[in-house]
């Protein structure tokens, strides 16, 4: 890689450019994983021979919140909405009364828990209603009435996502050194001690705010992908620094695809997952030389789950996903049909259900293949070697809360939306 930084050059283009070179179908594109596959082959495109890098994560992201309008009954039937639940989670009414109109405006945290299911809750309700299945409103209100009725996607009049913080550069992986379990939400179920498997969270060299440092193109108003649609940067999230910095970003959520946003159950209920890609237009050659970090150049602390801030050693992204699979192989013949199966309890994403893997929903967590108590998932999702507390230890993998097979896939979709002028940088 250092080759390309040497004989640094001034050159610069602008996104007109850019822009121009794409409508005369003369740009070069490539998502963030092919560019990454040729930089680790020492092969990689010339400043000159690439015009943008479409980078993608997508990862549990619990700073989500949607800003629903719908109806629930006819005009003139109660003031004003006092409580709200759909699906028995608790949504917040407001902030415009909607006095008398029958209408409501809410805002549903996508990790607010259902008032009856600590496993289901707001992650899992926005997948629900994208999927067009029946949603249960329960509407309070402040005379003393109560309205029940059910909406689909359908009546949703209007809708907006709004992530506080959103696609991280940097994250923590956990292990247990105690010898209890800690549950967590950076955990599927309860972390069990004595350094017996590690959880992480990050796409590495594909993440977008690792491939802009610091922050060169991605700013306040940039378009996005956000699950699948078009929304924009607000600007830095919530917590954001110059040392970890994260985004806020928006986009309509009635326009989603249920493919790339969903639940994700933890050790402490239910959280929300979300898909981001954004476009790296190559305008320099610093910005150039941003896109070929890899993971073998990436830290990833490793931190004990019960105190998060206080680091046991690190390792590097590398570590954590090279070679390693993305998703597991089911065979059926090997199961047990067990009258309480580990894997549907504890699977984040709820894909495994009645002796069926839906792969549509998998998330490539790994914890089929790390609990099957008769091995009927293969999947190898890697080990890391560690030094802790001045010995060497050797830690599975167990749980990944970060998915770049979907963060690669909205990547992909990005390319195609710009060579096909339908996103314009």
């Amino acid at each position: 890689m250092e080759r390309y930084k040497e004989g640094l050059k001034l050159n610069n283009r602008t996104i007109n450019q850019i822009n121009q070179k794409i409508e005369n179908g003369e740009a070069n594109i490539y998502t963030a994983e092919e560019f990454k596959k040729l930089v680790k082959n020492d092969d990689a495109p010339s400043f000159d021979e690439v015009d943008v890098v479409t980078t993608g994560t997508c990862g549990v992201m619990s700073g989500t919140a949607a800003i629903l309008n719908f109806y629930v009954s006819e005009p003139g039937e109660f003031i004003r909405a006092k409580n709200v639940y759909l699906n028995g989670v608790p949504a917040y009414p407001g902030p415009c009364p909607n006095e008398w109109l029958g209408v409501v405006d809410v805002i549903l945290h996508g990790t607010t828990h259902s008032m009856d299911d600590i496993n289901y809750g707001g992650g899992f309700l926005l997948k629900d209603i994208l999927e067009g299945k029946s949603i249960d409103v329960k509407v309070e209100s402040v005379d003393g009435k109560i309205i029940e009725n059910t909406i689909t996607h359908e009546d949703i009049k209007r809708a907006q996502i709004v992530g506080s913080r959103m696609a991280f550069k940097n994250y923590t992986a956990f292990t247990n050194p105690n010898k209890e379990a800690i549950a967590s939400i950076f955990a599927a179920i309860p972390l069990e001690g004595n350094l017996s498997g590690i959880t992480f969270s990050g796409c590495g060299d594909l993440n977008p705010l690792q491939n802009d440092i610091p922050h060169n193109v991605i700013k306040t108003g940039v378009k996005v992908l956000l699950n699948g649609t078009q929304g924009f940067i607000l600007g830095d999230g919530t917590r954001s620094s110059a040392e970890k910095p994260n985004l806020m970003l928006s986009a309509d959520f009635t326009q989603m695809n249920p493919y790339y946003i969903g639940g994700f159950k933890t050790g402490q209920g239910a959280e929300i997952y979300n898909t981001v890609a954004i476009p790296i237009p190559v305008l320099n050659e610093e910005i150039y030389n941003n896109l070929l970090v890899t993971d073998e150049e990436i830290d990833l602390p490793v931190s004990d789950i019960k105190g998060r801030h206080l680091p046991l050693t690190q390792t590097n992204y590398d570590e954590m996903w090279s070679g390693y699979d993305l998703r597991p192989q089911y065979d059926r013949s090997k199961c047990s049909v067990c009258e309480k199966c580990k894997v549907e309890e504890i699977c984040p994403t709820n894909a495994f259900k009645g002796d069926m893997l839906d792969l549509s929903r998998c998330f490539g967590c790994g914890m089929c293949a790390n609990f099957c108590r008769h091995n009927a998932f293969e999947m190898n999702t890697g080990d890391v070697d560690l030094e802790i507390n001045g010995e060497n230890v050797n830690i599975p993998i167990i749980c990944r809360q970060s998915d770049r097979l979907r963060a690669n896939k909205l990547a992909l979709e990005l390319k195609k939306l710009i060579k096909n002028q339908e996103f314009k940088l």
